[in-house]
C-alpha cells in the first residue's frame, strides 16, 4: 500500500483556505427536519450521526459509519483533519515534515487499516533501546539490540551476569502473552473484569498488572538500578505517578504500552503521522461522508429523537444541525461544555515535555562502543533510571521541576527518511523526537514561557552528560538562522489542541474491562464509549479503551451505533 507523499496539515497551515474537499454544501443526507435552526450550509438536514472533531479516532469512525451507508458530517474546528496525529513543517523554511505531537504508532489495530482499506504504512524499528550510563567511572550503556545473543551480552557487561538478562526475557514472554490474550478485546464488546481475567488465563500476571502497584513487580524481578528504571518508563508516559502509586494509573499506562498489536512493538508511521489521518480522511470522503473544517462546535442538546448541534465556522457564521446520534471525538471535560454538564470532578492533567528537533548530524556518544545510528533508531532513555525517576516524580510532586529530569529519544528519520526533503538527506541530517516524564501541568501554571525555558535547558543539560558532544552543536538552523528546536509543555498542548491540561489520555487511563461500580456516563455500556444521553457518544481517547494513536474509540462507537 502506498502512503501520501504530502499531507494536508503542511498543505493547509493554520489560517489558509480549506481543503477543497471540505467546502460546499453536505454531500445528500438522508432526512429532513422542520425543527432544526438551519443555515445557508447546512439547511436543516437531519444527518444519521454528526461526528464533533477530525482527529484520526473521528476519522475512523465516520469512514466506518458512512461506509455502512449512514449520512456523516465531520465538524472540526481547525483549518485541517488530524488533531494531535499531524505532520507538519515546523521549522520556517526547512522542508522537514515532523510528526509534531503525537509520533509513533502502537495500538492501531491491522483490522481497522483493513476494513477501511488504508492507503497508509509503517515501518518496524529495529532497535528496542539504549540507555546509556556511567560504571565504575566508564561511560556504557544498556543495549537491547541485534538479537538475543547481543542483547544477553550487553546485560552481562552491565550487571556482570546473565540474572538480569533471564529476568527480562522472563518478564516480556509473560507481557507478550497478555498481549495477545487482551490486544483482540480492544475492538470488541467490553468484557468484564472477570471474562478480561480468564481470558489471560495467568493469576500472577494478573496479580502484577491489575492488582498490585507495578513497582512490586519491578523491585522483585530485577535487580540492577538501570534495568528497573528502563522497565518502568512504559508506566510512566504521559501519566504522572510513582512506581507505588494505590491509584495503579502506572499499571494502566504500562499495560497500554505492552499490548499494542498484541506484540507490544512500536511502530513508525511512513511519511510521518499525517500520512495516516490523510488515509482516514480520504476513506471518510471515499465512503460519502463529509469533512467541514474550520467549524467549531459550541453546544450539543442531545434531546432525541435528533440532537442538535450548534456550530459556528470561522466565517463568523452560526447555525445548527440535527443528528440521530453524536459522537464527540474530544474529551470528557469538552462533552460535559458542549452539553452544559457539571466537569468531571478531578480535571485532568497531562505530565510531559515534547520536544522537536532537526539536526545535521547525530551527536557522538561517549560510549564509543554503540553507534549513535544504532542507539537513536529506537528509544534512547536519559535519566532513566529506577532512583532517578522516583526522585524526579517526589521533585514535581512537591511543586518544582526535576533537577535531572527523565526522557526518551527517538529518532524518525533513520527509519522512515521520506519525511526530509531529499537535499536534507543528502546533508545527513535527522530529527530528533525528546518526550519527556515527570513535567506535570501544574509547574508551569505560574509562568509557562520561564518554566518551559527552564526545563528544556535542563533536560538537554542531562542529554548532553551521555554525549561526546553539545546537542545544540549539532542543532540545523531554520530560514531565519534560528536553531531547529522547538517544546511543548501540557498548558501548549492545552492551548493548541485542547487537550485538558495537556492531557494526552484526555483523562487517566482505564483498564479495558468494565466498571460495575461505575456509571454510564463513564463509558461502561457495551463498547465504553457511552454517555449518560442514549444518543451522545465518546469516540476519542477519554473513551475506555482510549489513548494512544489507536483509532479503537472511533472503531468501537461506530460499532455502537451500528449495532443499534
Amino acid at each position: 500500500m502506498d502512503n501520501r507523499e504530502e499531507n494536508r496539515e503542511s498543505l493547509t497551515p493554520p489560517g489558509a483556505e480549506a481543503p477543497p474537499e471540505a467546502a460546499g454544501p453536505p454531500a445528500g443526507p438522508r432526512h429532513r427536519a422542520s425543527r432544526t435552526a438551519g443555515s445557508a450550509e447546512f439547511p436543516g438536514d437531519v444527518y444519521d450521526a454528526v461526528i464533533v472533531g477530525g482527529g484520526h479516532n473521528g476519522l475512523v469512525a465516520a469512514a466506518y459509519l458512512a461506509r455502512a451507508g449512514r449520512s456523516v458530517l465531520v465538524l472540526e474546528r481547525l483549518d485541517s483533519t488530524g488533531g494531535a496525529a499531524v505532520s507538519t513543517r515546523t521549522f520556517a523554511g526547512v522542508d522537514a515534515r515532523l510528526s509534531r505531537y503525537s509520533y509513533l504508532v502502537s495500538l492501531l489495530p491491522s483490522k481497522i487499516v483493513d476494513d477501511l482499506g488504508l492507503r497508509f504504512r509503517v515501518k518496524k524499528r529495529s532497535v528496542s533501546s539504549y540507555t546509556p550510563t556511567v560504571r565504575d567511572g566508564r561511560a556504557t550503556g544498556l543495549l537491547v539490540a541485534g538479537g538475543e545473543e547481543r542483547t544477553r551480552a550487553s546485560f552481562r557487561a552491565l550487571t556482570g551476569s546473565d540474572a538480569e538478562y533471564e529476568a527480562w526475557r522472563d518478564f516480556y514472554a509473560m507481557t507478550g502473552r497478555v498481549a495477545e490474550r487482551v490486544f483482540p478485546t480492544l475492538t470488541e464488546p467490553l468484557p468484564s473484569r472477570e471474562a478480561l481475567r480468564a481470558r489471560i488465563g495467568d493469576d500472577a500476571a494478573w496479580r502484577m498488572l491489575f492488582e498490585e502497584p507495578l513497582g512490586v513487580a519491578v523491585e522483585e524481578r530485577f535487580r540492577d538500578d538501570l534495568v528497573r528504571g528502563v522497565v518502568l518508563t512504559d508506566a510512566l508516559i504521559g501519566t504522572f505517578a510513582d512506581a507505588h502509586d494505590a491509584s495503579l494509573a502506572q499499571n494502566a499506562c504500562f499495560l497500554y504500552h505492552v499490548i499494542g498489536g498484541g506484540t507490544g512493538d512500536w511502530d513508525v508511521p511512513v511519511g510521518g503521522m499525517g500520512a495516516l489521518t490523510d488515509a482516514l480522511a480520504d476513506a471518510a470522503r471515499a465512503a460519502g461522508a463529509h469533512i467541514a473544517t474550520g467549524h467549531e462546535v459550541l453546544r450539543i442538546d442531545p434531546d432525541e429523537p435528533h440532537a442538535d448541534v450548534v456550530w459556528r465556522a470561522r466565517t463568523g457564521e452560526e447555525g445548527t444541525v440535527a443528528a440521530r446520534d453524536v459522537l464527540v471525538n474530544a474529551s470528557p471535560e469538552a462533552l460535559a461544555a458542549l452539553l452544559g454538564d457539571e466537569p468531571p470532578a478531578e480535571r485532568a492533567e497531562g505530565a510531559q515535555l515534547k520536544v522537536n528537533m532537526l539536526l545535521n548530524r547525530l551527536p557522538r556518544l561517549r560510549d564509543t562502543s554503540v553507534d549513535p545510528r544504532e542507539a537513536f533508531s529506537g528509544t534512547f532513555h536519559v535519566a532513566e533510571g529506577y532512583e532517578q525517576l522516583a526522585r524526579a516524580y517526589r521533585q514535581a510532586a512537591g511543586g518544582a521541576l526535576p533537577s535531572s529530569p527523565p526522557s526518551e529519544i527517538y529518532c524518525h528519520s533513520l527509519t522512515d527518511p521520506s519525511i526530509l526533503a531529499p537535499e536534507l538527506v543528502a546533508r545527513g541530517c535527522q530529527t530528533l523526537t525528546l518526550f519527556g516524564l515527570h513535567a506535570p501541568a501544574r509547574l508551569f501554571a505560574r509562568d509557562n514561557d520561564a518554566q518551559r525555558e527552564a526545563l528544556l535547558r535542563v533536560t538537554l543539560d542531562q542529554l548532553d552528560a551521555v554525549l561526546d558532544e553539545p546537542i545544540e552543536d549539532c542543532l540545523a538552523r531554520d530560514g531565519d538562522g534560528r536553531p531547529c528546536i522547538e517544546a511543548k509543555t501540557p498548558l501548549d498542548l492545552e492551548h493548541a489542541l485542547r487537550l485538558p491540561g495537556g492531557n494526552i489520555f484526555h483523562r487517566p487511563l482505564a483498564f479495558p474491562f468494565a466498571d460495575p461500580f461505575a456509571d454510564e456516563a463513564d463509558g461502561t455500556g457495551r463498547w465504553g464509549v457511552e454517555t449518560a444521553h442514549r444518543n451522545v457518544l465518546l469516540c476519542g481517547a477519554g473513551a475506555l479503551r482510549g489513548g494512544g494513536v489507536s483509532g479503537i474509540p472511533g472503531h468501537n462507537a461506530a460499532m455502537a451505533v451500528l449495532e443499534r
